[in-house]
């Protein structure tokens, strides 16, 4: 699935999710701040430069050189979308968890 229809499939699960809210809560306030937390969150998975970011963690302050960027290159055939780096599942997990829980509470309420 390429990133457009991913993408696609994403804002519809929101706008799924968006009307759960609105029926749950009945509050306009509640909808537009989970809108607002669910393009965020999308936007962080589906936007990044994958070439910059998908190298190791301790890289991610320096910039993309030659070497990696040939790398890249040669990699686009391979169907997987990034490789799996422990500190960046765990960073990703932290921010992306608070989030949510911070949404849930929110919503909660």
């Amino acid at each position: 699935m390429g990133k457009e229809a991913t993408l696609r499939s994403s804002m519809v699960g929101l706008a799924v999710v968006m009307v759960v809210v609105w029926l749950w809560t009945q509050s306009l306030k509640k909808t537009v701040v989970t809108y607002a937390v669910g393009v965020t969150l999308i936007g962080g998975i589906l936007l990044p430069d994958w070439d910059f970011f998908d190298r190791s963690f301790s890289r991610w302050s320096y910039p993309v050189t030659a070497e990696e960027r040939a790398a890249a290159l040669s990699r686009k055939s391979h169907p997987s979308r990034f490789r799996v780096y422990p500190l960046r599942m765990v960073v990703y997990g932290m921010v992306y968890g608070y989030a949510m829980y911070r949404w849930w509470m929110f919503v909660a309420n």
